[in-house]
C-alpha cells in the first residue's frame, strides 16, 4: 500500500493481524467508513449491540450523529447500489472501546496510516497544481519581459497596441485554461463562441 495513491471513495481491505476479520473499508471525506454490520463483524459482536452502543454514544452527547454518520452509496453482493448509513472512524473507535478495545486499537492504528497516506497524496496533488500555476505565471512574466525588451527596438516601434493585445489575449487564455482545469469554466446560455482571426 505504500506506493499506491489512494482515491476518494476507494474501497480498502482491512484484515486483523490473525486474519480473524476481513472487511471492505470505504475511504471518503478524509476518513474511513463502516456500516453497523461491518462494525459488528470488526468487533466480533452482533448488530443490535452496535446499535445500542451508538444510541448511547449519541444520547450522552459524546458524539453528534450528524457529524459521524453519513448515508453513502454501497454496492451489495447482488450488484445493486443502495444508500446505506455509514459511520466514520470516530464512531467506530467509540463503539470499539466499549466492545473490544484491542481490536479497536488495531483498527485505529491501521486507519491512521491509511488516512495519513491519503492526506499526503492529496497534498502532493495540490502541490502539483500550484507548481503548474506557478509555471504558467513564470511564462507570462517571461513574455512581458521579452516584449518590453523588444518594444525598445526600432523594428517594433508603433506596434505597442498590438503587443499589448497579444499579451491580454495570452493572459485571458491562461485564465480560461485555469478555470477549465478547476472545473469552473462556465458558458453563457444563448451565446455562441466566435473566433476572431487577428493578424499582427
Amino acid at each position: 500500500m505504500k506506493n499506491r495513491k489512494l482515491q476518494k471513495g476507494e474501497i480498502l481491505i482491512y484484515k486483523t493481524s490473525k486474519n480473524e476479520v476481513e472487511l471492505e473499508v470505504k475511504l471518503d471525506k478524509e476518513t474511513v467508513w463502516l456500516t453497523q454490520n461491518q462494525i459488528a463483524l470488526l468487533f466480533g459482536t452482533q448488530r443490535p449491540a452496535i446499535t445500542k452502543h451508538l444510541n448511547n454514544i449519541f444520547r450522552s452527547g459524546e458524539l453528534n450523529k450528524d457529524s459521524v454518520g453519513s448515508i453513502l452509496e454501497h454496492t451489495a453482493s447482488d450488484g445493486k447500489t443502495y444508500k446505506t448509513q455509514f459511520y466514520n472512524l470516530d464512531a467506530i473507535i467509540s463503539v470499539g472501546y466499549r466492545v473490544n478495545s484491542r481490536r479497536a486499537t488495531q483498527f485505529r492504528i491501521w486507519a491512521s496510516k491509511v488516512l495519513k497516506q491519503y492526506l499526503i497524496n492529496g497534498y502532493a496533488i495540490n502541490e502539483k497544481r500550484i507548481s503548474e500555476a506557478r509555471s504558467k505565471f513564470n511564462e507570462l512574466q517571461e513574455a512581458v519581459l521579452f516584449f518590453q525588451g523588444q518594444s525598445r527596438k526600432e523594428l517594433l516601434k508603433g506596434q505597442e497596441t498590438e503587443i499589448l493585445n497579444l499579451l491580454a489575449d495570452y493572459s485571458k487564455t491562461l485564465s480560461l485554461l485555469e478555470q477549465y482545469d478547476k472545473g469552473k469554466l462556465q458558458t453563457q446560455k444563448g451565446r455562441k463562441t466566435a473566433f476572431v482571426n487577428r493578424e499582427l
